[in-house]
């Protein structure tokens, strides 16, 4: 029988490999690789030698260590790469082919001074780079080093800076200096160097560790700071001494022997810079700086005396004319050190002997010291002018004589400059105040003088009385004091009514500055009444107007500022923020003369001239014969004196400022250029107030002379007796009077003034003279005319002139015979006749003062304004 099948359960999954994964993956052979950049920086730090054994590597490498820029950073680092002179010769000689020489100098030198395996030389040609990668080299012998030791220690010079050859040039330093390189490094005492054996003279040696102290800053390999501090000891061991045989040959006075020779080694190894310093420390000068001069001999009672400081001076220019001739024949290759030596000439020398000198002079006497800072100054310019220029840099030393005078001087100017302007203000306000006070103290005692005799108790008794005589006093005030005292008031009338010539005094203003004020003499005898007494005080004050403001105290005060200025204009010359400090002080000294002088005493003296002006009365003067007015005339001597010191500070801004270029006159926002300007409009404005204040009061002699010296039989003979007088047709003499004193005033402004400020003055009086004549006319009849006009012609004023042309013409209505009305209508009617000037209207109120007007009126109305006519 046959088996029963078994029952299926449930089916199971097939086994898992556990290396099935394993089979699965692929294997990959990876080779590290450094990214190129960071390759790069590991070949900066490699030596020479090693770029070569790198450079074998591959050919990538190869391309890497030969790059151009990697042997330029090389020549860089020593300081022998032009980039100017690469460029310029990349420009001038660009290749023409892709294949260059190359200079097989390198590679070779390097195997054979490092015990490298030499290379094999291809059969190829030269211009043709081997399989390797590497040029065609030409080795030489052991003893190539020592055949030609002057090509070694000149070899940086001839370094070339050519792009594409950077290497080659790099291969030849290398191969002339790292033998002496190595062998400082190797060599365990300074003496033994190969520097030292192979270089027999000291400056070769110097030369030859200049030149390695160079090569040494290519120097980026493993220990480069050992070898560093290796190669600064034996440089050190060397400067040490040579330094130590230069000051044994300075001190011995061996100049040309060993002082020059070895400070041509220290220039040679690292620009003399040591050899310099000793110069400089321990300079002849400086040991002997006492025999020069002591600051305290120029002190003298309070005074400088610049012959002393010229002496210290000429003997210190002697001593520095020495050693700059010992720099010229040891340091002629050190063009720095003038600079150096004159700067510590003025440190140790210069600065404290002026610093001693002038502290000392500014506690005793601040003028001297004025003096001293300004005398020296120029004295210390001269010296550094004189001073022999050492060999190839006359512009540097020159810049560096006129810097030590700025050093030596700096510390003074702010002070000085600060006391410059002072000392001139207080002289200045000084002059001013004292001519001021002598003028108030000359005005007291006259006033005291001439109240000395006043009866005040019979004033008292009637005051109202005496007040109204001050007011309304006669024309005649003083001869009529009182009968029995003609004598004296005739004295007195004399004395203040007709003064003498002022006197002048002359002064030496370099020893005072007190300018005395020139005064009136005074009367013998006083008045002895208060009328009287203050109607002479009156004439004083208007005879004192021209000693308002003196020409002596504006030539004080204009020497003093010029002066003050040729001191302080000497610190222009230093150059930078104290020069400009000095311009400036400049221009506020000029400011402070236009202020004192202009408007404490020219302008204040031409206000109390207005003043006392303002007082004048013509009448006190009817008496006396004069050929002009007395106080006007005095007034106008006032201009004349004011425009002439107008004149001196133009002269004096245009010499001492513009001429020395201490201002600019086109810079309308400079402060002297404003001030200047402000002192002209401010005495334009008080000239042309005191003038038209003097008009008035030469218009008021004219309307009182025509009032007095005109009687009205002048020019009507009817009113004349015939038989007693005979009838003079020519000019009156009050018209000649008038004239004659309107001429003399006018003609004292020509040559003061503007021919503009003089047309105006010539205009306003004629028009005023034309008004007066108007109103006389209108009292009285005048055939005056022609002899004003004529007066008026002689001006030259065209405008003015019309004025008179229709005056003349107006004399014509008084000269037409009664009969013929109808004619003397037609000329009152005729506007062109007049100029413009009259109106019709006018001119009829002028025929009415016609002595026979009634009779001839009604004919000359019926012409002019048809009275009496028919209308058809």
């Amino acid at each position: 029988m046959a088996s029963q099948p078994k029952p299926k359960g449930p089916s199971k999954s097939p086994r898992r490999d556990v290396l099935a994964s394993l089979k699965l993956a692929q294997v990959e052979i990876m080779k590290p690789v450094l990214p190129a950049e960071l390759m790069a920086t590991i070949l900066d730090y490699l030596a020479p030698p090693d770029l070569i054994r790198m450079a074998r590597t591959s050919r990538r490498m190869h391309e890497m260590v030969y790059e151009d820029s990697r042997w330029v950073r090389l020549l860089k680092q020593m300081g022998y790469w032009n980039e100017l002179d690469a460029r310029r010769h990349a420009e001038g000689n660009r290749p023409q082919s892709n294949g260059r020489p190359r200079a097989p100098t390198l590679q070779g030198q390097l195997a054979k001074h490092n015990n490298l395996p030499a290379v094999p030389v291809s059969s190829k040609p030269p211009d043709g780079p081997t399989q390797e990668g590497f040029d065609t080299v030409h080795f030489g012998g052991p003893a190539a080093v020592q055949e030609q030791p002057n090509d070694v220690v000149s070899i940086l010079d001839s370094v070339k800076s050519i792009r594409g050859r950077a290497r080659e040039e790099y291969g030849k330093v290398h191969a002339a200096l790292y033998p002496f390189y190595k062998d400082i490094m190797q060599s365990e005492e300074t003496t033994n160097c190969l520097v030292f054996k192979t270089q027999h003279g000291p400056e070769q040696q110097a030369k030859l560790l200049s030149q390695l102290l160079s090569f040494s800053q290519s120097d980026q390999s493993l220990g480069w700071d050992e070898r560093s501090r290796k190669l600064s000891s034996v440089i050190s061991e060397f400067e040490t001494a040579a330094l130590r045989e230069f000051r044994i040959g300075y001190e011995s006075g061996d100049i040309d022997g060993l002082t020059q020779k070895y400070a041509h080694v220290l220039v040679a190894l690292n620009g003399g810079g040591a050899a310099i310093e000793l110069f400089l420390h321990h300079n002849n000068i400086l040991a002997r700086k006492s025999d020069f001069g002591d600051p305290i001999d120029c002190l003298k009672n309070g005074t400088v005396s610049l012959e002393h400081t010229q002496a210290f001076l000429t003997r210190l220019s002697v001593a520095v004319n020495e050693e700059i001739s010992i720099i010229n024949r040891c340091f002629a290759k050190c063009p720095g050190l003038a600079s150096s030596f004159l700067q510590k000439v003025a440190q140790s020398v210069l600065s404290p002997y002026f610093s001693t000198l002038f502290d000392d002079i500014h506690t005793q006497n601040s003028s001297s010291y004025l003096r001293a800072v300004s005398g020296t100054f120029v004295q210390t310019l001269n010296f550094a002018q004189d001073l022999n220029q050492i060999n190839d840099s006359a512009n540097d030393f020159s810049e560096a004589a006129i810097h030590m005078v700025m050093d030596t001087f700096e510390p003074h100017v702010e002070l000085y400059l600060t006391e410059e302007l002072n000392e001139f203000r207080k002289h200045s306000e000084t002059v001013v105040t004292d001519w001021d006070r002598q003028l108030s103290e000359h005005a007291a005692s006259t006033e005291s003088f001439y109240m000395s005799n006043v009866n005040r108790q019979a004033d008292k008794k009637d005051f109202l009385t005496s007040f109204k005589k001050v007011l309304m006093a006669p024309v005649n005030i003083l001869p009529g004091f009182s009968k029995s005292n003609g004598t004296k008031a005739e004295t007195v009338d004399k004395s203040t009514g007709s003064l003498g010539p002022i006197g002048t005094s002359h002064i030496n203003r370099s020893s005072t500055i007190i300018v005395p004020v020139p005064t009136p003499p005074t009367p013998s005898e006083a008045p002895t009444t208060e009328l009287a007494a203050k109607a002479a005080i009156i004439n004083s004050k208007l005879e004192g107007i021209r000693t308002l403001f003196s020409i002596e105290v504006a030539l004080n005060l204009v020497h003093a500022a010029k002066s003050s200025l040729e001191r302080a204009a000497q610190f222009v010359k230093i150059k930078g923020e104290l020069g400009k400090a000095a311009q400036q002080q400049c221009e506020l000294i000029f400011i402070s003369l236009l202020q004192i002088l202009g408007h404490r005493h020219v302008i204040a003296g031409f206000d109390k001239a207005v003043e006392h002006l303002s007082a004048y009365d013509p009448r006190q003067h009817s008496s006396e014969e004069k050929a002009g007015v007395e106080p006007l005339v005095t007034f106008l001597e006032l201009v004349n004196v004011g425009d002439l010191i107008l004149q001196m500070m133009d002269v004096f801004y245009e010499q001492e400022l513009i001429g020395a270029k201490l201002t600019d006159r086109s810079d309308f926002l400079n402060p002297a250029v404003k001030e200047k300007k402000r002192f002209e409009q401010l005495l334009d404005e008080r000239v042309a107030a005191g003038l038209n204040k003097g008009i008035d009061v030469l218009m008021e002699e004219v309307e009182y002379i025509l009032a007095t010296k005109q009687p009205a039989s002048d020019f009507n003979p009817e009113a004349a007796d015939p038989l007693t007088q005979t009838v003079d047709i020519g000019p009156s003499d009050a018209a000649e009077s008038i004239v004659r004193i309107v001429s003399s005033h006018t003609q004292m402004l020509v040559g003061s003034t503007d021919k503009s400020t003089l047309d105006v003055f010539n205009q306003e009086v004629g028009l005023r003279l034309f008004a007066s004549l108007c109103k006389h006319l209108k009292r009285q009849r005048n055939s005056d005319m022609n002899h004003y006009f004529a007066f008026i012609q002689s001006m030259r004023n065209d405008q003015l002139l019309l004025y008179f042309t229709a005056l003349r013409e107006l004399s014509q209505v008084y000269l037409i015979d009664p009969s013929d009305s109808k004619e003397m209508a037609t000329i009152i009617a005729d506007v062109d006749r007049f100029k413009g000037i009259l109106r019709a209207e006018e001119v009829y109120e002028f025929a009415e003062r016609r002595a026979d007007w009634y009779q001839v009126k009604r004919d000359v109305e019926r012409a002019m304004f048809g009275i009496g006519c028919i209308v058809i």
